[in-house]
């Protein structure tokens, strides 16, 4: 057994090991050389690939899926009590670990890099990793969606450097002990484990307390919370505090950030020198997230104008704005946003990129139809105005019912929250309550030279290859 895992982790069983933060702790501690188990309740591609790395994967939950020598059951918040396999864990005394607990446990040997924010960290996490690999320093990394094709979520490296998205809603990112945080930008989100927005700068700022003596803070100059933040977190004198935006008092200055169509060039201002590079991937707020993935690996000691160009082979990550095909002239794209910020965001982004380029029919710039699916009763109900309003920068949209996720229905919560702030603002919005109806409603509405959104944290994203085919048809 390789000494970088944990005797408690030498045969985890994972409940629900297909999702995607679990399956890359999962793919992670294989690929260190652990006996890896788990179950979860559909075949996948991640469960695929998976199981080519010798993981044992059952589908449906069970007790008889426990092995014996199960060493650890490691689960996320999103596992529930009664679970079967939680239930036998019990009964024979085998410990439960939560999945921070077991991505903690692999960073600490290392220099951890843990990226954290209310938005933009899967994206800042996959620059970072893919910018370090480049460079030949062999991170680690766990990172909170695929890179490229199933499974690429993580990987273990040789080198020193170990980089991981650290997610708030659970307030599971307590566990971390980095060498360099990254707070990208601080919102109220996740009302069903916060009650306020106080609560939630409590949260990030017991993360941020967490930071190894000595080590770095990156953080937006820009964003309010994040600001807001600063300001309670100075004159913690083991804290070096490096701040990044468009601010004038930015420690890590961006001074323009140019659109090239699909991608943008963004230019900083490093120790009173400029530098400009490349940021492949279309919108403002993902040139921010480079400038703070870029601030992030500085401080862990790599050179800054060749980390500045690695960046540019970052070319997304599945479910961020991710090309998913043209028909009929007809271009797809799948979005993971389900926070208004982030739907305000990766539209302007959309909108940006497509802006000048002509249509077939010489009817102007391509029109954006948005598939909106939201998420979560609870964000649902908190944030569902401010969604409809976002949805109104769409030339058109159709709103699916909510994806429900770990939570039970909430009373008189529905996607009709969504769809009539939308309409308030002047959205041309339509409900999609029938979802095997949407590829034909969409194919019905789209022209050449549209673009079409799916957008949504859930199972919307199965919907594009369906668009695709009824438009060839």
């Amino acid at each position: 057994m390789s000494p970088s895992v944990p005797p408690a982790l030498e045969r985890p069983h994972f409940i629900g090991i297909g999702g995607a933060g679990m399956s890359g702790v999962a793919k992670l501690l294989a690929q260190r050389g652990a006996r890896v188990a788990g179950s979860d309740t559909k075949e996948s591609e991640t469960v695929e690939a998976l199981r080519a790395l010798g993981v044992t994967v059952h589908i449906g939950h069970d007790a008889a899926n426990l092995a014996p020598d199960a060493t650890a059951v490691v689960v996320s918040s999103a596992i529930r009590a009664e679970n079967l396999e939680l239930a036998a864990a019990g009964e024979r005394g085998v410990p439960v670990v939560h999945r921070s607990e077991a991505l903690a446990a692999l960073m600490e040997s290392g220099r951890p890099i843990a990226v954290a924010g209310t938005h933009g960290k899967t994206t800042t996490t996959s620059m970072l990793a893919v910018a370090l690999t480049a460079l030949g320093l062999e991170p680690s990394y766990v990172i909170g969606g695929d890179l490229d094709v199933p499974g690429s979520s993580a990987r273990h490296g040789d080198g020193e450097i170990f980089v991981a998205e650290a997610d708030e809603s659970d307030r599971s990112f307590h566990a971390y002990a980095p060498e360099v945080a990254v707070i990208l930008n601080v919102e109220l989100d996740h009302h069903a484990n916060y009650a306020s927005l106080e609560e939630i700068y409590e949260s990030f700022e017991t993360f941020a307390r967490g930071v190894r003596p000595g080590g770095t803070l990156v953080i937006s100059a820009d964003q309010h919370g994040a600001v807001e933040l600063t300001s309670r977190l100075r004159g913690r004198s083991s804290l070096k505090i490096v701040t990044v935006g468009e601010s004038e008092d930015a420690d890590l200055r961006i001074t323009r950030i140019s659109p090239r169509g699909l991608t943008s060039e963004v230019t900083v201002v490093l120790d009173g020198r400029m530098m400009t590079f490349t940021v492949s991937v279309p919108g403002r707020h993902y040139a921010h997230n480079a400038v703070a993935a870029l601030a992030a690996g500085i401080a862990v000691g790599a050179p800054a104008r060749n980390l500045a160009s690695a960046l540019a082979q970052y070319t997304g990550v599945r479910r961020r704005l991710q090309f998913k095909g043209e028909a009929a002239g007809v271009q797809v794209i799948d979005s993971y946003a389900h926070h208004p910020t982030e739907m305000a965001a990766d539209l302007e982004a959309i909108r940006g990129a497509v802006a000048g380029t002509p249509r077939p029919d010489g009817g102007g710039d391509p029109r954006v139809l948005v598939v909106f699916q939201p998420h979560l009763f609870s964000r649902t109900r908190e944030l569902g105005a401010e969604m409809g309003a976002a949805l109104a920068a769409a030339d058109a949209s159709v709103v699916l019912d909510i994806y429900p996720a770990r939570e039970d229905p909430i009373p008189g919560v529905t996607s009709e929250i969504i769809i009539e702030a939308a309409r308030a603002a002047g959205a041309d919005v339509a409900a999609g309550h029938q979802r095997a109806a949407i590829p034909d409603v969409v194919a019905g509405m789209a022209k050449a030279g549209d673009l079409v959104l799916t957008m949504g944290a859930g199972d919307v994203t199965d919907l594009g290859p369906l668009i695709l085919a009824r438009l060839e048809s």
